[in-house]
């Protein structure tokens, strides 16, 4: 047994206060999900952990106005099962749903999931030594790169990292144009998703642009018509509570059946969720059809780079982008 101290706040000045008293091997925690499982792996050794589960609004779901808010300690089960997330926004509720266990969904938090570290085997089974990895240990080296990489990344790779961002949630967020309110000593401040995510360049232990202190007070979601005309699609290799091979978030804004306005990402396939623009720039004016939409998927992967293993990635990925685009689409019918 490691010893750690433990406290619970009910302000984000005081979250704040106490981390930055406590110094590196300071964690805050809410759901705790992922970082007791990195705890066990021997990955994260925290010394004090901070509890922000309680802060107060931190689990508000609120869907008045022109857009959707979720409090960063709001549960992933709770926001999947929200009526207005479920029925009008289906591509946010389908990504929870399909993202972990009930019992998981019952604790983690929507703003902790956005922070998880990868699932990179590499990263996660390497912490006596056996694999170096430029994200556990900077500047060792990635044995991903050359090795098994089955599971890593064709899209935003570096020569220092190919592991894969590992949400379901960031994607649809990405697709929907999210913004991520922060908390820090600075004071609040808000950023879009796209801008939260680090790609790995030469420095993959660097994977989020905000301070170690800043706490996620909140996600924001513009309410927009291509909520309904929306889907998550994920490949996996089981059925149930395994993480995508490959995944796409897919929200159209249709008239009739030409698509006037597309919101595409992907995960599974990338070191960053990952915003297809050349896709949506190809669907935006056509009427959609099934040789349209695999068109646009493929030019998804138009910069798509394969390893060793993971080729089929490539192909997998552009026909389950064309899939959801095909379902999102009909959903306007």
């Amino acid at each position: 047994m490691k010893p750690l101290s433990y406290v619970q706040v009910r302000t984000a000045r005081e979250a704040i206060e106490a981390f930055v008293a406590a110094g590196e091997s300071a964690r805050y925690i809410a759901g705790g999900t992922n970082l007791y499982d990195l705890m066990k792996l021997g990955i994260e050794k925290p010394a004090h952990l901070i509890d922000i589960a309680a802060l107060d609004g931190a689990n508000r779901i609120d869907t008045d106005g022109d857009r959707l808010f979720f409090g960063g300690a709001a549960l992933m089960a709770d926001v999947a099962e929200h009526p207005v997330v479920r029925d009008d926004y289906p591509v946010l509720a389908e990504s929870l749903s399909k993202a972990a266990s009930q019992q998981l969904r019952n604790m983690a938090t929507v703003g902790g999931n956005l922070l998880q570290r990868t699932r990179c085997p590499y990263f996660r089974n390497g912490a006596n030594g056996a694999y170096p990895c430029n994200k556990r240990e900077p500047g060792s080296g990635c044995a991903a790169i050359g090795g098994m990489d089955r599971s890593q990344a064709v899209l935003g790779a570096s020569a220092a990292c190919n592991a894969v961002s590992p949400g379901d949630w960031p994607v649809a967020l990405m697709a929907m144009d999210a913004a991520i309110e922060l908390q820090g000593l600075d004071g609040p401040r808000v950023i879009p998703i796209a801008e939260l995510y680090r790609p790995p360049s030469r420095t993959p232990h660097l994977e989020f642009t905000i301070g170690r202190e800043e706490i996620v007070t909140g996600i924001s979601v513009p309410k927009t018509a291509a909520g309904r005309n929306s889907t998550y699609l994920k490949v996996r290799d089981r059925e149930s509570y395994a993480f995508a091979l490959v995944s796409a978030a897919v929200a159209l804004e249709m008239d009739g059946d030409r698509v006037r306005q597309a919101h595409v990402a992907l995960g599974g396939v990338a070191t960053v969720p990952w915003r297809a623009r050349p896709a949506e720039a190809l669907l935006r004016g056509e009427t959609l059809d099934r040789e349209r939409a695999l068109e646009a998927a493929r030019a998804a992967f138009a910069e798509a780079r394969a390893g060793r293993h993971n080729a089929f990635k490539i192909e997998l990925g552009a026909r389950t982008l064309a899939d959801a685009i095909i379902n999102a689409g009909s959903k306007s019918q």
